[in-house]
């Protein structure tokens, strides 16, 4: 064999080496074992929770990826670090301060144990989250900021080793950042001796409590400029648990209620089209404006309902 062939060979068999070396190294990075907490966009896992209850429960969950099973048990320990909080809030809203989501109060919320243990074998894990939400505000979210602070086994991915749990509230009518009905009714200046103005449109409303929501009164809009348009022209409704309303002031609103109306009842129902069921409000009361002027308000607001068996029954007529 010439000097050329036993070069030609002696290049081959470092070649087909250095690929072998090459191939089991890819083989093992793509196959190994990672784990990570399970969330959505930006590490954010999100929750709502019904003020109807006192106390509910969330989790944190653990996914392990791989090819093949574990083959040990793989102890994870948390640790709560608001630094996240701030990372995230710099990233998202910038200088826009009063859009930054906040910390949720010790007070709020129990975690029993940071640890979490994937059993070999398994693939999943979770860890309960117990959520006092009363007293939450409907125009915020609030944070649980937790990360991977240390494991016994494998190893955990760096895009995905902390969670930002969020928590939102919600009672029967309404969730977290406003739920839209459709408003249908009239309007008319208190002192007007003319026909009232037909009004269409959409209205959010916001939980407050299990038996409360709010809104802005009549034809007010909010158009995100002025930070105190709640406080000034927002009403309360009160729901008994005869569907009867009572009309409230959110804070600084003049509002009055008016009874004896025979299609604006003041109740909230719920009604079969013969088609859709709807969850339906029928309010009458007269309010000062932001214009300074008194007007009387007769509105419809709707929302489609599905039932879920899960809800206590809802009184009807």
């Amino acid at each position: 064999m010439n000097k050329y062939l036993r070069s030609f060979f002696a290049f081959l068999f470092a070649f087909c080496l250095f690929s072998c070396n090459d191939n089991e190294v890819f083989e093992r990075e793509q196959y190994k074992n990672v784990f990570a907490l399970i969330s959505g966009t930006d590490n954010v896992s999100e929750w709502i929770h019904d003020l109807r209850k006192t106390e509910s429960v969330g989790y944190v969950s653990m996914s392990l990826g791989g090819t093949n099973p574990s083959t040990e048990d793989i102890r994870i320990t948390l640790v709560e670090d608001h630094s996240l909080i701030d990372n995230y809030n710099n990233v998202a809203f910038d200088v826009n301060t009063f859009k930054y989501i906040q910390p949720l109060a010790s007070s709020k919320y129990t975690i029993d144990s940071y640890n979490i243990t994937i059993p070999a074998g398994e693939v999943k894990a979770s860890m309960p989250v117990k959520i006092r939400p009363s007293g939450l505000s409907p125009d915020s979210s609030y944070f649980i900021a937790l990360r991977v602070n240390s494991y016994s086994a494998y190893e955990v991915n760096p895009e995905k080793d902390y969670i930002l749990y969020r928590v939102q509230i919600k009672n029967w009518w309404a969730v977290t950042g406003g739920t839209i009905y459709n408003q249908r009714g009239n309007i008319i200046a208190s002192e007007s001796t003319g026909n009232p103005v037909q009004v269409f449109g959409t209205k959010r409303l916001f939980p407050l409590t299990p038996t409360r929501v709010r809104l802005l009164a009549g034809t007010e809009i909010n158009d995100n400029s002025n930070e105190n348009i709640y406080n000034w022209y927002s009403l309360v409704l009160n729901i008994g648990n005869d569907n009867r309303i009572t009309i409230e002031p959110y804070r600084n609103l003049k509002v009055t209620q008016i009874d004896g109306d025979p299609d604006y009842t003041n109740r909230v129902v719920l009604e079969n089209d013969g088609f859709k069921t709807y969850k339906t409000f029928l309010l009458c009361y007269s309010y000062e404006a932001s214009d300074g002027k008194i007007y009387i308000m007769k509105e419809e607001l709707r929302l489609e309902y599905k039932e879920d068996p899960k809800d206590p029954r809802f009184l009807t007529d």
